[in-house]
């Protein structure tokens, strides 16, 4: 029997850490990783299994030192700390095994520090790997010859995570994305061929989510429509059970920006209960996108401006992930993003310098013309050196675009533009199958939850100006008789936007390091 631990590092201050913004929810982190408790799932009986999440609880390395064995997982954003942590580790003798997205795309990277890695997916090869060091003979390194069965997966142990310390749960349906973006990992990890749970499986996991008292679930597959046709059937008894069990869970998901054009595909999501939708929309460049083969964009029946207000009239908040620094992305790139995102009214937007990851196409292009930088943390924020910017330019352009999209004004003109002008609804559907005693409760909850977090805000927010701007705001969302569900957006909108404001206000010291959320 082997004692276990496994350990996931916590975030630098980062876009959608929400570091700023967590103590306004009474939380500590946005969603725990959906690697570990799978992980702990996939670990024979014999074994026992501790889950601790750095960016709730702190690591006790005494602790771990005692354990048989070590487990940490982590992504690019995360490595510094990982490397903290293996440091620390191996000063105390402990057996370290490392997995996950990071030492995936660069094995080297923790020479010295570890005694064995995986690289993709450990379904397969952690349960090995376990009865390798039972025999007494782990190997060095662990590599799944086929892709994972998805059909075959347990249920996460959901048990073992502190569930009240995170603002949402998290859930992956799907593994894959059939596209092939120059600059993306996920292919490289999960291939092009999305691979599905079965409906009973995701059932199973979202009553695990609902016993741990979550109340909105993180979709975690990085295209959750890459195969429509599957998908859709999963969603359609996801339909069925939020019916039968009066709508407990709320998602948000990440997806293609062909999803607008499938109405029916939106309108079944809408009715499952998802308010937002995720988007890599990347640029409003089509010479960027078709230098970066993210095709997709491109498909006939609509500008992308269009597309995105097609999946918002469906009912669907849509979030975008940006780029800037393309080869063919000059400095009127940065005008051409501020324009698009508010034509597009998206109200939450992660803009990014591009970056290339080890192993991806773009990484190799990169490497073979002689434009990476090779330093581990460049000044610059990113290894891309650009075409036809400077990395000067596109450094500080980079910022300029954030502070601009963020800044108080731009950021609720747009929020006002979707839930007032534009009319948005959230949870329409469960609004109306819940009844109207259900519904007042709800209603009741969400306005006190609403007025817990904006008194919060008032009191610990510095700043006058913005404390002015956001009850003001509530002011016009109250005068136009929105629903409590949209006032109770509303208010995490602040919280997320005061979040965004001290990020950039830190980034924008010429002391500090430029984060980039790749």
């Amino acid at each position: 029997m082997a004692e276990i631990v496994l350990i996931n590092p916590r975030f630098e201050v980062s876009y959608w850490g929400l570091e700023h913004a967590l103590p306004f929810l009474n939380k500590k982190s946005i969603l725990p990783t959906a690697a570990l408790p799978l992980i702990a799932a996939l670990t024979p009986a014999e074994h026992s299994v501790t889950i601790v999440d750095e960016n709730v609880e702190a690591i006790d390395f005494d602790r771990c030192a005692k354990a048989d064995v070590v487990g940490l997982t982590g992504m690019n954003v995360q490595r510094r700390r990982m490397r903290e942590i293996l440091e620390e580790l191996k000063r105390r003798g402990a057996f370290v095994v490392v997995g996950g997205p990071w030492i995936t795309v660069e094995e080297a990277y923790f020479d010295g520090l570890v005694d064995a890695i995986f690289i993709g997916e450990a379904d397969e090869t952690w349960p090995r790997f376990l009865a390798d060091w039972s025999a007494g003979r782990p190997q060095r390194r662990y590599e799944q010859a086929e892709p994972t069965d998805m059909t075959r997966l347990p249920a996460p142990r959901l048990d073992l995570l502190k569930s009240a310390a995170y603002a949402h749960g998290s859930v992956q349906f799907s593994r894959g994305c059939p596209f092939t973006c120059e600059f993306c990992d996920i292919i490289v990890v999960f291939g092009r061929r999305p691979r599905l749970k079965t409906a009973g499986q995701v059932i199973k996991e979202l009553e695990g989510l609902v016993a741990q008292g979550m109340r909105t679930a993180f979709v975690v597959d990085d295209n959750l429509v890459g195969n429509k046709k599957a998908v859709r059937q999963v969603v359609q008894e996801i339909v069925h059970w939020q019916q039968a069990h009066g709508y407990p869970l709320s998602f948000v998901t990440e997806a293609s920006l062909d999803l607008a054009d499938d109405p029916d595909l939106m309108d079944l999501m809408v009715e499952a209960n998802f308010a937002a939708v995720f988007v890599g929309i990347e640029t409003p460049s089509e010479a960027s996108l078709k230098e970066t083969k993210k095709l997709q964009n491109l498909r006939k029946g609509g500008t992308m401006i269009e597309k995105v207000h097609r999946i918002q009239d469906a009912g669907l908040e849509v979030w975008s992930g940006m780029i800037v620094g393309f080869d063919n992305d000059d400095p009127g790139i940065f005008e051409a993003q501020r324009r698009f995102i508010r034509e597009a009214r998206i109200i939450t937007t992660m803009v990014n310098m591009l970056v290339a990851v080890p192993k991806t196409p773009l990484h190799a292009r990169l490497k073979r013309d002689g434009r990476l930088d090779d330093v581990d943390f460049p000044p610059y924020g990113t290894n891309v050196i650009p075409l036809r910017l400077t990395r000067e330019e596109l450094s500080q352009g980079y910022l300029a675009v954030m502070r601009d999209l963020y800044d108080a004004d731009a950021y609720f003109a747009r929020v006002e533009a979707l839930y007032l002008d534009g009319r948005l609804r959230t949870e329409p559907v469960r609004r109306r199958f819940i009844g109207p005693w259900r519904r007042f409760k709800d209603d009741l909850q969400r306005l006190l939850e609403a007025g817990v977090i904006l008194g919060r805000l008032a009191l610990g927010v510095g700043d006058a100006r913005l404390r002015r701007k956001y009850l003001s705001g509530l002011w016009r969302f109250l005068k136009a008789g929105r629903d409590p569900d949209v006032l109770w957006v509303y208010a995490v909108k602040c919280v997320m936007h005061y979040h965004y404001h001290r990020m950039l206000a830190r980034m924008s010291r010429a002391d500090a390091a430029i984060v980039n959320n790749f």
